[in-house]
């Protein structure tokens, strides 16, 4: 039995076994189980590998989307130009194994937004600093996007490297009407407002938002966050990360069964 999982933590709320699960089910996948490894500490995950020899692949979660990359063998060209990793292919042979990472996210998220996208949609804000982030930055600059991100403090915020990258920040506080007239796209990539604190919101001027506005969040649970009731209250067009998750999880799958070989 060949088993695939999840790292993170905590991971009560996961989609991923529930997806795979179901997936396994429906294709008459019979010798392949997913399961969820809540781990508390990135350090953790060597020991977890070698508990674990019919361990093939992993999908990884907040928050080791960047920790894990110290960990890895390798880095996909995706992976190493985002600078975050959210699944990694384990190879082994009867002594030794390797670990590829990659970022399907990239995949995901690419393919989820273009339906939603209008000429207005020309500038964006980023919520978010972290690992998931990336991999948004790097699609729309990929498809001509200018974008910002916005910080709880830039002085502070020592996840976004680059000078370029620090001088394109704001701060929550600095939103304001006419930050939130020119940027027409805003994706939440932060958890705030994931189950079960569903009462919570990015801290963004909504009375700003308009119809022209789209509201990206990657919270997926609960399906309608309260961001995007704020944004739609307001006329927006909105989408939850449900889609993308389902795109990335089925380019994880894909990645860890294409070119299958040992080391």
């Amino acid at each position: 039995m060949k088993q695939y999982g999840l790292i993170g933590y905590p991971l009560s709320h996961s989609f991923s076994k529930k997806y795979f699960t179901e997936k396994f089910k429906k294709e008459n996948i019979s010798d392949c189980e997913y399961n969820l490894y809540p781990i508390e500490n990135i350090d953790q995950l060597p020991q977890l590998i070698a508990d674990n020899p019919t361990l093939y692949g992993l999908n990884v979660t907040i928050p080791y989307k960047e920790s894990v990359i110290p960990f890895l063998d390798e880095l996909d060209e995706t992976a190493k130009a985002v600078g975050a990793v959210n699944c990694v292919k384990i190879l082994r042979d009867e002594n030794n194994h390797r670990l590829i990472g990659y970022n399907t996210d990239v995949f995901g998220f690419r393919q989820s937004i273009k339906p939603f996208l209008e000429i207005q949609h020309e500038r964006a804000l980023i919520l978010g600093t972290g690992g998931a982030s990336k991999a948004v930055a790097y699609v729309l600059k990929e498809i001509g996007i200018d974008f910002y991100f916005v910080s709880r403090n830039k002085n502070q915020e020592s996840r976004v490297e680059s000078q370029e990258k620090k001088d394109k920040i704001f701060t929550y506080e600095e939103l304001n009407e006419n930050v939130i007239n020119t940027f027409k796209l805003i994706v939440n990539t932060s958890p705030v407002g994931t189950f079960p604190n569903i009462k919570d919101a990015p801290a963004i001027p909504y009375q700003f938002i308009s119809a022209s506005h789209l509201l990206y969040d990657l919270v997926y649970n609960p399906p309608e966050t309260e961001f995007l009731k704020r944004g739609k209250a307001r006329g927006a067009a909105t989408v939850n990360g449900l889609s993308m998750l389902q795109q990335q999880a089925e380019e994880a799958w894909s990645v860890w069964h294409k070119s299958y070989f040992k080391i």
